[in-house]
């Protein structure tokens, strides 16, 4: 090849890099052209402004990450219109999901809470009778059955009371007769 026809096909060359430069879109210009039709058509599926605003940037962060994919400029309002329509529509099926699962949360915490607050008061009742029926109890005979239920041995029940371990079995035994008697009648 001479020189020249390399010189004219490097000038062939960059007119054809100009006209594609100018054929490329620019985010700026798409963002200034079509900004207010893609919020339209987010708006009329989400009648939210604010909604359709958060959609809007959606669609043109997607257009900026996208850009060298769309080679035609008269296709780029239709692909922003059918991605601010997807995505508007992604954004209801969202806030469905997610009002029901906030709702299913409610209503299960709620009847975990009822629940708990009935089985707290049960327990609270049953313990006010017990210490009934153990403050019927005369001493040491309560004393013995407390310390044993609390894990104690016979030998250690009658240390700390100052009775003989020998007779801890009997007062115990006498002890858990008389509750099961008196729990009995206030249960």
């Amino acid at each position: 090849m001479t020189e020249g026809v390399k010189i004219l096909m490097m000038d062939a060359m960059s007119e054809a890099g100009i006209s594609v430069a100018k054929e490329k879109i620019e985010f700026d210009e798409a963002f200034s052209l079509h900004h207010r039709t893609v919020f339209r058509a987010a708006r009329s599926v989400l009648r939210d402004d604010a909604l359709a605003e958060d959609v809007t940037q959606e669609v043109f962060l997607k257009l900026y990450r996208h850009l060298e994919s769309i080679k035609d400029e008269q296709m780029l309002r239709p692909w922003l219109i059918r991605v601010a329509l997807n995505l508007a529509k992604n954004t209801i099926r969202g806030n469905i999901r997610a009002n029901t699962r906030e709702e299913n949360y409610v209503k299960e915490t709620d009847e975990v809470t009822d629940f708990t607050a009935e089985i707290d008061y049960e327990k609270r009742e049953e313990a006010k009778e017990v210490y009934r029926a153990l403050n019927l109890i005369k001493e040491p005979l309560r004393s013995c059955l407390v310390l044993k239920q609390q894990g104690l041995s016979y030998r250690e029940i009658a240390e700390t009371l100052s009775l003989t371990e020998t007779s801890i079995g009997t007062y115990i035994a006498r002890a858990r007769a008389e509750f099961v008697r008196h729990f009995g009648k206030i249960h």
